[in-house]
């Protein structure tokens, strides 16, 4: 007698489990701890057991279609067991090679790489604009037009910055998935002009008190090498424009004096330029002496000592530390001194002369090297101090 709603929903459960037949190998299987659809079948002449669901999650017409689903597969030479344990598995490695459980594991690999702030905001864009879309999506499936589609949802809300910025972190995750087996190729790199051209920013510098002080905390965790690091700690104090740093070299540096004279042929202006050094600048030389001192330069190449480190080479450090070309640049370290100085109150006479920028009047010129220069040490070791403050603080106001 096949099974009914009403008899199933009456069933209760006994001292020992029982069965409610429905007919075909299907039954309810009534015990204490629920009832369960099953339907028993022979496949190649053994006899197996197939579950079709726990009710009331499952109805009885539910349990029904899956049976006859069921007889169907066993008709074309097919065990339904085995077929639900393939589709499970599949299922289970999509969900595991999908677009957005790829990006979350290669997010989990570099945090270490970035800032906090910078971390935030690369998972909240993907989050915000590319999981809603492509997350779901076995990684390998995508194609240039699917990741086209997204970021023109992007573009063409007016955020195309925003829009190169994800096709940049998109064609990381595609190398990731490739570096792991589970892509054979980066989509991103057939979009080379698909997107509207990003405005171009001169020298992208970071401004605010806040996410200066997380750059500062990056650079002090810093992992490369020792002598990239004392040059990253260098450019923030100094100010320098990072030619003038790269190639620095310990004639020019007197730590009695608390100076570095940088000659005029080293120099944009082209006049002799002296930076004062503070406690803390003296401290990163003093540290990175004993490794460097006997070379020409403060910062040699990492490859021989007879040449200045790379012109890419700080660059580079920003680069794996997570910061992107529109972010931060060698060269914003002198617009992020200038800027909060400026909005400190400092004399914009003292601030300019420190910064060398060029005198138009080469008579004047000439002789302007020391121009200022007492309090261009004054400003120097409160600059440094408040770089220490900022580095120092989490969430705090510094200004």
């Amino acid at each position: 007698m096949a099974l009914t709603s009403t008899a199933i929903k009456n069933a209760k459960p006994g001292q020992k489990p029982y069965k409610l037949t429905d007919g075909r190998g299907m039954y309810l299987l009534v015990n204490k701890t629920g009832k369960y659809f099953r339907l028993d079948y022979r496949f190649l002449g053994k006899r197996r057991t197939l579950a079709l669901g726990v009710y009331p999650t499952v109805t009885l017409s539910e349990a029904r279609t899956k049976r006859e689903e069921a007889k169907k597969l066993i008709a074309k030479g097919i065990d339904p067991v085995q077929y639900k344990r393939d589709a499970k598995a599949l299922q289970m490695d999509e969900a595991t090679n999908s677009f957005e459980s790829v990006s979350r594991e290669w997010f989990t690999k570099n945090r270490h790489t970035w800032t906090e702030g910078h971390a935030g905001s690369i998972l909240r864009r993907l989050e915000a604009n590319v999981f809603p879309w492509l997350g779901p999506k076995p990684i390998s499936a995508i194609n240039a037009p699917d990741l086209l589609s997204t970021l023109r949802r992007i573009e063409d809300r007016g955020a195309v910055e925003t829009a190169h910025r994800i096709k940049q972190t998109c064609g990381q995750i595609f190398r990731y998935a490739i570096a792991t087996g589970r892509a054979e190729r980066d989509p991103s790199a057939d979009l080379k002009g698909a997107l509207k051209p990003a405005r171009s920013r001169h020298m992208a510098a970071i401004t605010d008190p806040k996410q200066a002080g997380e750059l500062l905390r990056a650079i002090a965790g810093y992992q490369g090498h020792i002598i990239t690091r004392s040059a990253l700690k260098l450019a923030p104090l100094t100010f320098v424009r990072p030619g003038e740093l790269r190639k620095a070299e310990w004639r020019e540096i007197d730590l009695e004096k608390s100076e570095w004279r940088i000659p005029a042929e080293k120099m944009k202006s082209r006049t002799m330029h002296i930076v004062p050094l503070a406690k803390q600048t003296r401290a990163v030389l003093k540290e990175i002496r004993p490794l460097t001192g006997r070379s020409k330069y403060v910062f040699p190449s990492l490859r021989t000592g007879l040449r200045p480190m790379s012109n890419n080479t700080v660059l580079a450090a920003l680069r794996r530390m997570g910061y992107g070309k529109d972010e931060m640049t060698g060269h914003g370290f002198r617009a992020m001194a200038s800027t909060i100085l400026h909005e400190q109150g400092w004399p914009s006479d003292v601030i300019e002369r420190q910064l060398a920028h060029a005198e138009r009047n080469s008579i004047k010129a000439a002789d302007n090297h020391a121009q200022h220069l007492p309090e261009r040490r004054k400003m120097m070791q409160h600059w440094a101090d408040y770089l220490d403050q900022i580095k120092n603080s989490d969430n705090k106001k510094n200004r």
